[in-house]
Protein backbone atom coordinates (compact mmCIF):
# COMPACT_ATOMS: atom_id res chain seq x y z
CA UNK A 1 0.00 0.00 0.00
CA UNK A 2 2.95 2.37 1.11
CA UNK A 3 3.77 1.62 -3.09
CA UNK A 4 0.72 2.37 -4.96
CA UNK A 5 0.63 6.30 -2.34
CA UNK A 6 4.50 7.06 -3.69
CA UNK A 7 3.76 6.29 -7.27
CA UNK A 8 0.66 8.30 -7.15
CA UNK A 9 2.57 11.13 -5.49
CA UNK A 10 5.11 11.03 -7.86
CA UNK A 11 2.47 10.91 -10.71
CA UNK A 12 0.67 14.53 -9.26
CA UNK A 13 3.99 16.09 -9.27
CA UNK A 14 4.12 15.48 -13.44
CA UNK A 15 6.13 13.95 -15.69
CA UNK A 16 10.31 13.99 -15.39
CA UNK A 17 11.95 13.98 -18.56
CA UNK A 18 15.69 14.31 -19.79
CA UNK A 19 17.00 17.68 -21.82
CA UNK A 20 19.74 18.87 -23.40
CA UNK A 21 20.92 22.12 -23.41
CA UNK A 22 23.80 22.74 -25.55
CA UNK A 23 25.62 26.27 -24.43
CA UNK A 24 26.72 28.42 -27.89
CA UNK A 25 30.44 28.55 -27.82
CA UNK A 26 30.81 25.26 -25.05
CA UNK A 27 32.30 22.84 -25.65
CA UNK A 28 29.81 19.68 -25.18
CA UNK A 29 25.89 19.30 -23.66
CA UNK A 30 24.25 19.56 -20.26
CA UNK A 31 21.96 17.10 -19.87
CA UNK A 32 18.92 17.62 -16.93
CA UNK A 33 16.06 16.13 -15.13
CA UNK A 34 13.41 18.21 -15.14
CA UNK A 35 9.60 18.39 -14.51
CA UNK A 36 7.74 18.81 -17.80
CA UNK A 37 5.49 21.77 -16.12
CA UNK A 38 8.68 23.50 -14.75
CA UNK A 39 9.23 27.37 -16.72
CA UNK A 40 11.71 27.93 -18.96
CA UNK A 41 13.25 30.86 -16.72
CA UNK A 42 13.86 28.61 -13.91
CA UNK A 43 15.52 26.08 -16.57
CA UNK A 44 17.45 28.52 -17.62
CA UNK A 45 18.54 29.66 -13.96
CA UNK A 46 19.60 25.76 -13.36
CA UNK A 47 21.59 25.82 -16.55
CA UNK A 48 23.51 28.86 -15.54
CA UNK A 49 24.11 27.71 -12.33
CA UNK A 50 25.42 24.81 -13.23
CA UNK A 51 27.80 25.89 -16.21
CA UNK A 52 29.42 28.12 -13.39
CA UNK A 53 29.56 25.53 -10.93
CA UNK A 54 31.50 22.91 -13.47
CA UNK A 55 33.49 26.21 -14.52
CA UNK A 56 32.84 26.18 -17.98
CA UNK A 57 34.07 28.01 -20.35
CA UNK A 58 33.03 31.06 -21.89
CA UNK A 59 32.32 32.44 -18.61
CA UNK A 60 28.34 33.56 -18.75
CA UNK A 61 27.27 35.70 -16.38
CA UNK A 62 24.31 34.70 -13.94
CA UNK A 63 21.21 36.97 -15.55
CA UNK A 64 18.84 34.62 -16.79
CA UNK A 65 17.58 38.12 -18.48
CA UNK A 66 20.79 38.08 -20.78
CA UNK A 67 19.49 34.70 -22.34
CA UNK A 68 17.49 32.94 -24.81
CA UNK A 69 16.59 28.81 -24.72
CA UNK A 70 16.04 28.34 -28.66
CA UNK A 71 13.73 24.53 -29.35
CA UNK A 72 16.42 22.87 -31.38
CA UNK A 73 13.71 20.49 -33.24
CA UNK A 74 11.48 21.65 -36.15
CA UNK A 75 10.76 24.99 -34.78
CA UNK A 76 13.75 27.40 -33.89
CA UNK A 77 11.42 30.36 -32.13
CA UNK A 78 12.60 30.95 -28.51
CA UNK A 79 10.85 30.22 -25.97
CA UNK A 80 9.41 32.43 -23.97
CA UNK A 81 10.80 32.51 -19.94
CA UNK A 82 6.90 31.96 -18.60
CA UNK A 83 6.01 29.17 -20.77
CA UNK A 84 6.18 25.55 -19.57
CA UNK A 85 9.86 24.01 -20.98
CA UNK A 86 7.47 20.59 -22.16
CA UNK A 87 4.74 22.84 -23.67
CA UNK A 88 6.84 21.93 -27.49
CA UNK A 89 7.37 18.65 -26.68
CA UNK A 90 11.13 19.27 -27.73
CA UNK A 91 14.32 17.69 -25.45
CA UNK A 92 16.84 19.63 -26.98
CA UNK A 93 17.85 22.90 -26.37
CA UNK A 94 20.17 25.96 -27.80
CA UNK A 95 21.02 28.33 -24.94
CA UNK A 96 22.52 32.19 -26.51
CA UNK A 97 23.54 35.27 -25.03
CA UNK A 98 20.40 37.55 -26.30
CA UNK A 99 21.98 39.88 -28.85
CA UNK A 100 23.27 43.58 -27.49
CA UNK A 101 22.87 46.38 -29.27
CA UNK A 102 25.94 48.74 -29.28
CA UNK A 103 25.05 52.32 -28.30
CA UNK A 104 26.49 54.85 -30.89
CA UNK A 105 29.46 56.51 -29.55
CA UNK A 106 29.39 60.72 -29.62
CA UNK A 107 31.77 60.51 -32.31
CA UNK A 108 29.34 58.88 -35.20
CA UNK A 109 26.63 60.90 -33.92
CA UNK A 110 28.01 64.31 -34.39
CA UNK A 111 29.33 62.99 -37.78
CA UNK A 112 26.15 62.27 -39.01
CA UNK A 113 24.62 65.71 -37.71
CA UNK A 114 27.03 67.37 -39.55
CA UNK A 115 26.48 65.87 -42.61
CA UNK A 116 22.84 66.64 -42.69
CA UNK A 117 23.79 69.98 -41.49
CA UNK A 118 25.81 70.46 -44.33
CA UNK A 119 23.57 69.45 -47.09
CA UNK A 120 26.71 67.39 -48.72
CA UNK A 121 24.69 64.34 -50.04
CA UNK A 122 21.82 66.70 -51.29
CA UNK A 123 24.36 69.09 -53.33
CA UNK A 124 25.31 66.60 -55.37
CA UNK A 125 29.05 66.29 -53.91
CA UNK A 126 29.53 63.22 -54.24
CA UNK A 127 30.08 63.46 -58.17
CA UNK A 128 33.55 63.96 -57.78
CA UNK A 129 34.44 61.09 -55.87
CA UNK A 130 32.63 58.80 -58.67
CA UNK A 131 34.80 60.95 -61.34
CA UNK A 132 38.00 59.40 -59.30
CA UNK A 133 35.98 56.21 -59.41
CA UNK A 134 35.96 56.11 -62.95
CA UNK A 135 39.15 57.47 -63.26
CA UNK A 136 41.39 54.90 -61.54
CA UNK A 137 39.07 52.24 -62.42
CA UNK A 138 40.37 52.90 -66.24
CA UNK A 139 43.95 53.27 -65.27
CA UNK A 140 43.89 49.31 -63.48
CA UNK A 141 44.40 47.08 -66.49
CA UNK A 142 42.56 43.60 -66.70
CA UNK A 143 44.38 40.73 -65.84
Amino acid sequence: MLMNKNKRVATEKGNRVLITVNVLGSAGPMRFVVNEKELVAAVIDMVLKSYAREGRLPVLGSNLNDFLLYCLGAESDTLSPWETIGAKGCRNFMLCKKPQQSPKSAADENFEAKKRASGFAKRGGGRWMSWINKSISLKVAPH
